[in-house]
């Protein structure tokens, strides 16, 4: 543990497959860590880990000296931080506390959420996460931080004892979630062409194992191909990031973009096929789900699980 933690508290808000993937790894690396979600199965789970872990926004703000909120959009965290009743962290965390907003939000609410905590003396790390539930639960996933020098010099070495690479992009919030927006982009894409290019070649006639195994060895690989192809190939739709998701997360990058008059036909494109998805009834499925969509116009049996009829 580094000695700038030593007898600190990490509150983390959000036990899904990201923030539980935080607070074990902060766990792991000797922060004393305290997780919070409504749910009890996610807050056992932590436990079992050695965690502590609560439902209660008010007891956990009173305990802690930096926050990680890692919840599903921007809603979420203005709810946690303020909250409608107005108890939200913003009135249970010490002057001198740190909040480290972790969900992909609009750029331009992180200002907005600074200048409010700041009239409590609570700094704010603009801090979204990338690299998926894998990532997150071996301490690997990639963090895009952005915030004044007196918050990192709070928080930075909790933050450090989350992730496996953490950038430091400036002393303004907002740059991190703008990096954040254009990762995004990518990789919204890239799902969605795999998809394409997924469902192109079992229409021509080619063997999807073996055409995942030639493009994984090739040039046209990425990453998100590489990654969520599989779970095509094993029929396996369980969500690990769900199509909604991507319909969101484009949507701020479609929102931003209009704002800049910045054409981004390829990601509008995209986003039509998450929203053909959902229509489909696939929303709440895996992302890569958007094959179905090419399956259904082309007539093409996609892999079954193993055990399916």
């Amino acid at each position: 543990m580094s000695e700038s933690n030593q007898g600190k508290v990490l509150g983390v808000v959000g036990l899904g497959s990201m923030g539980f993937g935080a607070a074990a790894t902060a766990l792991r690396n000797g922060v004393s860590v305290i997780g919070l979600d409504t749910r009890a199965e996610a807050r056992d789970r932590f436990t079992a880990l050695g965690g502590r872990a609560t439902a209660s926004l008010a007891e956990l703000g009173a305990q802690c000296d930096a926050v990680v909120v890692l919840v599903v959009n921007a809603a979420q965290t203005e709810e946690v931080l303020f909250g409608s009743d107005g108890a939200g962290l913003a009135a249970t965390l010490r002057p001198g506390a740190t909040v480290i907003a972790s969900a992909t939000v609009d750029p331009t609410l992180p200002p907005a959420w600074e200048a409010r905590l700041a009239e409590r003396g609570i700094w704010l790390i603009d801090a979204p996460v990338s690299g998926g539930a894998t990532k997150a639960a071996d301490g690997q996933m990639t963090v895009m931080a952005s915030g004044k020098a007196q918050a990192f010099e709070a928080a930075g070495a909790m933050l450090d004892a989350i992730a496996g690479k953490v950038y430091r992009l400036g002393d303004k919030v907002g740059i991190g979630s703008t990096v954040k927006m254009v990762n995004q982009h990518l990789a919204g894409v890239h799902i969605a062409t795999a998809c394409e290019a997924m469902a192109l070649g079992m229409r021509a006639g080619a063997d999807p194992t073996a055409l995942y195994e030639v493009i994984c060895n090739s040039a046209g690989m990425s990453w998100m191909f590489q990654n969520r192809v599989p779970h095509i190939l094993k029929g396996d739709y369980t969500p690990l990031s769900a199509v909604n998701i991507f319909i969101k997360d484009l949507g701020i990058v479609l929102d931003a973009a209009r704002k800049l008059q910045f054409p981004l036909p390829l990601a509008a494109a995209a986003q039509q096929l998450y929203l053909a998805a959902a229509a489909a009834g696939h929303g709440a499925e895996d992302d890569s789900a958007v094959i179905k969509v090419y399956a259904q116009l082309a007539g093409l049996e996609l892999p079954k699980a193993d055990g399916a009829g």
